[in-house]
């Protein structure tokens, strides 16, 4: 059976080509913008891309055709294959007919950490001798790809609130049929698509409401728009983190996160975690993580063991290198609250003689529309300088952020590139924070350094 995708270089797009050339099918596909290393991953693996959107690409015609989300109206293979009748679907219903229909889903939904949570529970259940799938949204640090089937009735997904295609304006995970739900957390964002917190609300508790009796929904004890999703109905074994009396917890023995203990809610120690994560945000992942695996019969000693070997993924708090005494890390934080527990981590971790130069992309669609932008400045208070480029794509006025000597909006990205190389000192961190490209600035940064 030939399969042809639309979108194909995206990582969930990606991941899903992946998982049908592994499951025997011919695949093809085609993107507007064809890079590493999704495009070199993929032909690695046999899978030819085509780069634009001819309709050429569509004839002789594929059996089925899975369009991404990235697809609109106007699509010259759009057209094409409404025009000529031809058989197609969404990435997230293909999975949950082709895939997901016959496993045991572990799915990991949340505004923050998705990719992160469902890297350690993958890792986790691999560890413990499971050969779980997994569909993950990054590239995992344990696995040298970033989907795979699989050889279990275990499957971890990254859940995604977001929508599945011009023709399917519903959530992806709502085509996931979980058995176990982890809801990480839940903040406004996709402003494109979600008019306010409670329409993202409404989709999350759509997910709960498929979740069988005899699964299992794990929330932080301390959130409440999850709360109120939990009050319109559950029908789960529901569990709690993050508190002593409602769940398992955590207690830092180092002030960064790099180093935790794991309680019962009853205060029993189960044992400690020494990683190479930081923050605090990462160790209510890896709280839920390890719920998640114990509801399926992993004892937790076996995760917080897993936990220790595990490796963060791509793009998160990752060490692009150090030039003349400067270290670079790059991170995907483009939220708010991503923002400030990050540097709030990185703070931790380096203590307060260390300077940290803020380098800040606000990429994703909520940013460019302005969404949240009153909360930018209050994020970066752990950083001693912020540099933020303003594209012209931006639709808000970015020059109300700008506080002299500490805050600075840019406009022209080769003069931040030439002032950030500039300011940094000897002993400086450079934290670079986008969910995109951002121009190759990390390695623009060290050439200059």
């Amino acid at each position: 059976m030939h399969v042809h995708i639309l979108g194909i270089c995206g990582t969930f797009m990606g991941g899903v080509a992946v998982i049908a050339k592994e499951l025997g099918y011919q695949v093809s596909g085609s993107d507007a913008n064809v890079y590493p290393p999704m495009s070199t991953m993929l032909r690695d693996k046999g899978i030819e891309i085509i780069e634009g959107y001819d309709p050429s690409q569509l004839s002789p015609a594929p059996d089925l055709i899975i369009v991404g989300n990235a697809m609109k109206r106007g699509n010259p293979c759009v057209e094409y294959m409404l025009n000529e009748g031809l058989p197609f679907v969404s990435g997230p219903e293909w999975l949950e007919h082709y895939v997901l229909n016959t496993r045991k889903v572990i799915g990991v939904a949340g505004t923050h950490g998705k990719t992160t949570t469902s890297g350690m529970c993958a890792w986790i259940l691999e560890h413990a001798g499971y050969k779980p799938g997994f569909l993950i949204g990054g590239v995992p640090g344990n696995f040298d790809t970033s989907a795979r089937v699989g050889d279990s009735e275990y499957f971890v997904i990254e859940s995604d609130e977001y929508d599945c295609a011009f023709f399917d304006k519903r959530s992806k995970f709502v085509h996931y049929r979980p058995f176990v739900q982890i809801l990480n957390n839940l903040e406004y964002d996709h402003a494109d698509i979600f008019e306010d917190v409670k329409a993202i609300q409404k989709q999350f508790h759509h997910l709960v409401r498929i979740i069988p009796g005899r699964g299992e929904v794990i929330v932080p004890a301390d959130s409440r728009t999850l709360d109120e999703v939990i009050d319109m109905g559950c029908w789960s074994h529901l569990a709690h983190t993050g508190a002593p009396g409602a769940g398992i917890y955590a207690e830092l023995l180092k002030d960064d996160g790099s180093s935790f203990a794991v309680f019962e809610k009853d205060g029993a120690r189960i044992g400690e975690v020494h990683w190479e994560g930081i923050g605090l945000h990462n160790v209510r992942n890896a709280l839920m993580a390890i719920e998640a695996a114990r509801f399926i019969g992993i004892d937790p000693r076996k995760s917080l063991e897993a936990l220790s070997a595990f490796r963060m993924p791509k793009r998160r708090m990752e060490f692009k290198g150090e030039k003349n005494g400067v270290a670079l890390y790059d991170d995907f934080a483009h939220h708010p609250t991503a923002i400030r527990t990050t540097l709030d981590g990185l703070r931790k971790k380096i203590g307060t003689a260390v300077r940290i130069l803020a380098v800040f992309e606000p990429r994703s669609n909520t940013m460019k529309m302005g969404v949240n932008h009153e909360e930018l400045s209050g994020s970066f208070a752990a950083a001693d300088r912020i540099f933020m480029y303003a594209a012209p794509s931006l639709s808000w006025d970015t020059d109300s952020l700008e506080v002299p000597g500490r805050f600075e909006v840019c406009h022209d990205f080769d003069e931040m590139v030439a002032a950030i190389a500039k300011e940094a000192h000897p002993g400086d961190v450079i934290l670079v924070m986008s969910n995109g490209g951002f121009n190759g600035i990390q390695e623009k940064l060290l050439a200059r350094l």
